[in-house]
């Protein structure tokens, strides 16, 4: 750890860092940013669902195939804690804004790649081993995006606002979600034929617009006074993750279990689709649009229960966003496996729409404030992917553990329960630490419940 012996750090009236802060263009830069990272990654979640199945794994019985595409997602996730170390160790040594810009890069390149992939039929088993290389990229650049834009928001956002200002890279993320449900609705509309032969590759090229625009965005945005602080009193650790596990291993773990609510995501995003339109057989532009509605009712919650956040503390919101997934996935899949469209699209809005944007929009702030500077995008990072991996492989699981009949989703709904309920009793144990000044956060003064 270097440390210097002329450490001497400056704190406003506030205990604030000193330093011009940019609260505003932080979060629009980490919004947009993350609006771009997460339609690549979206439009991915939604081609494995309706797509690469059939094109990837034609020759295996169509259940397996539908595994098997989920696998490839999940795969995403292998690669997020590896990535979160490598991204960490850059993001808190050198700063926030060259994780971000990296990041940006390698998910475009990546995405842009998949769209040039060719099928099965073309080239063999050779076709879903370079599909599952290109996920593994994506998985990496998606491991440091979060936790960087996060780290970046937070620390340029006044002390009473900082849940606020922080939500704006989750509503990003619904941004990326919806820019890639809209795009894919006239691709799924196509005849069959025509969306599999090239109708899935036009969302993946388009991903090269919307990244040049997030790096035009990014790359004038300046570096937080929190970090420059470290840097400039020559306080930043030469390794971050060891100095990560030494002082806030148990923070590390609570993110690690908080990061489950994210099976709610995955399961609604991606196997809910997969389910409704492959065994219940409702139209793929009906569920699309559902997923659609639910993000646009999400943009606007999460800003909401964020600064309800920084009025009455991060873990009400966060536990409250958790257990009401836990009961809501219930009937929302019963709905579904009813086929009955109205009541999907009341429990769909309900559970995705609101109550999950509870959790959503408090997490950023709630994590980040865990860890102090000199770790915090590590801390952030390497909580979240290794929570998010196992998040990531629940369409799989689920698709495996599904049974027959119009019950057989009841295990998948067990599934979420079960992530949910964990995920509340991992942040019940947090510290509070809306009222926290910057430079405390993360000391081990602040107790549980505090």
């Amino acid at each position: 750890m270097a440390i210097a012996m002329n450490d001497v750090r400056t704190f406003d009236n506030t205990g604030e860092p000193e330093g011009v802060k940019t609260p505003r263009k932080a979060a629009f830069a980490s919004w947009i940013g993350s609006a771009v990272e997460y339609y690549d990654f979206f439009i991915y979640g939604t081609a494995a669902a309706l797509v690469f199945g059939k094109i990837f794994f034609p020759t295996i019985d169509p259940k397996l195939a539908t595994v098997a595409a989920f696998a490839t997602f999940g795969v995403g996730y292998v690669t997020r804690p590896i990535g979160a170390f490598f991204m960490g160790h850059i993001g808190d040594k050198f700063g926030r804004k060259k994780v971000l810009t990296f990041t940006l890069l390698l998910m475009g390149i990546s995405t842009f790649l998949i769209g040039l992939l060719p099928t099965y039929n073309q080239v063999g088993i050779a076709a879903p081993i370079m599909l599952v290389v290109l996920r593994l990229l994506q998985g990496l650049s998606a491991a440091g995006e979060q936790a960087g834009a996060n780290s970046m928001t937070l620390e340029h956002a006044p002390a009473h606002r900082r849940a606020f200002f922080t939500s704006f890279t989750l509503s990003g993320t619904q941004m990326g979600f919806i820019l890639a449900t809209l795009v894919f609705l006239p691709i799924a509309s196509l005849p069959e034929e025509q969306l599999l032969s090239w109708g899935w590759r036009i969302p993946f090229f388009l991903s090269a617009i919307v990244v040049a625009v997030g790096f035009w965005v990014r790359r004038t945005l300046p570096e937080t006074p929190a970090f420059k602080e470290e840097a400039n009193a020559n306080a930043t650790v030469e390794l971050p993750a060891a100095v990560l596990f030494r002082d806030h291993t148990p923070a590390v773990l609570r993110v690690v279990f908080g990061a489950l609510v994210s099976v709610t995501s995955t399961i609604f995003g991606i196997f809910v689709l997969s389910y409704a339109v492959n065994t219940v057989h409702i139209p793929r532009t009906t569920m699309l649009t559902l997923l659609v509605c639910a993000n646009i009712v999400a943009l606007a919650a999460i800003p909401l229960w964020a600064m309800l956040s920084d009025k009455v503390g991060r873990r009400p919101i966060f536990i409250f966003g958790a257990l009401g997934c836990a009961v809501l996935i219930w009937p929302t899949l019963w709905a579904i496996s009813r086929g009955d469209l109205m009541l999907i699209f009341v429990f769909g809005l309900l559970t995705s729409g609101i109550v999950y944007s509870a959790a959503n929009a408090v997490w950023p702030s709630l994590y980040g404030e865990m860890f102090d500077t000199r770790v915090r995008l590590s801390g952030m990072a390497i909580g979240t992917q290794i929570g998010f991996a196992l998040g990531g492989f629940a369409p799989t699981i689920s698709a495996a553990i599904m049974g027959e009949g119009i019950n057989g989703w009841m295990p998948v709904a067990g599934l979420v329960s079960a992530a949910s309920v964990i995920a509340a009793i991992s942040i019940f144990t947090a510290p509070e630490t809306y009222k926290v000044p910057m430079h405390e956060l993360g000391k081990k003064k602040n107790k549980v419940g505090a």
